[in-house]
C-alpha cells in the first residue's frame, strides 16, 4: 500500500510529518476549482477535495490523500488571490471581522472515499492601510486561501481563533490521522 499526497502544498507535507507520515509519492491533481453559481463555501470545499482525490491516478490498493482549504466570509468564498490588488481587497474585507476557515480532506482507496470537513473561526484585528501594504510587500499572500497564512507574518493580525490550528494551516491532523488509520495506514510509525 502506497500513500499518495495529492497536493503541492509544502505546508501539508510538513503537517503530515508531525504525525509521522511521509507520503510515498506527491501528485498534485489539475482540476477546475471554480465555484459553482450560488455554491456555499462548505459544500464547495468538500466538492473540491473529493474532485481532487478522484483526479489522482493510483493503483487499487494505494491511498490517495487530498485536501482543500477555503476562507468563508459569510457566503462569500475567498480563494487564492491572483494579484496584490486582490489580496488587498481580501485583507480589507477580513479587517476587524471574524471569518470561517473550512478545510475538507478526502482519502481514497480504490472506489472507497472517506471525507471530513473541519470548520474553524478566525478574527482579524482592524488593519490600517500601512499594515496591509507592509504585509503585501512580504509576498506571503501568494498561493494562500484568503491571501494569508495564520503561521506566517499575518499572525500579527489575528488576536483570536477557535477550532483546529492545523486545519487552518491546511490539514486537520487529528481527522487526517483517524482517516488514515481507518483505511489501515499506520500513524506515528516506530523506526526499525
Amino acid at each position: 500500500m502506497k500513500l499518495i499526497l495529492g497536493s503541492a502544498s509544502p505546508r501539508r507535507l510538513e503537517l503530515l510529518a508531525q504525525i509521522g507520515v511521509v507520503p510515498d509519492e506527491i501528485c498534485p491533481p489539475d482540476i477546475d476549482e471554480t465555484p459553482h453559481a450560488n455554491e456555499v463555501p462548505r459544500h464547495y470545499c468538500s466538492r473540491i477535495s473529493q474532485a481532487k482525490v478522484v483526479a489522482v491516478p493510483s493503483a487499487d490498493d494505494d491511498l490517495v490523500l487530498c485536501g482543500d482549504t477555503t476562507i468563508s466570509l459569510g457566503r462569500r468564498i475567498l480563494g487564492k488571490p491572483e494579484t496584490p490588488e486582490q489580496a488587498a481587497e481580501f485583507l480589507q474585507a477580513l479587517s476587524g471581522r471574524r471569518h470561517r476557515v473550512i478545510t475538507a480532506i478526502a482519502l481514497r482507496k480504490g472506489d472507497k472515499i472517506w471525507q471530513r470537513d473541519v470548520v474553524s473561526a478566525v478574527r482579524f484585528k482592524r488593519l490600517s492601510q500601512s499594515e496591509i501594504d507592509a504585509y503585501l510587500n512580504t509576498g506571503d499572500w501568494q498561493g494562500k486561501a484568503g491571501g494569508y497564512a495564520i503561521q506566517g507574518p499575518a499572525s500579527a493580525f489575528i488576536p483570536w481563533m477557535s477550532g483546529s490550528f492545523s486545519a487552518i494551516v491546511g490539514l486537520p491532523l487529528a481527522e487526517t490521522a483517524a482517516l488514515l488509520q481507518s483505511a489501515g495506514y499506520p500513524i506515528l510509525k516506530a523506526d526499525k
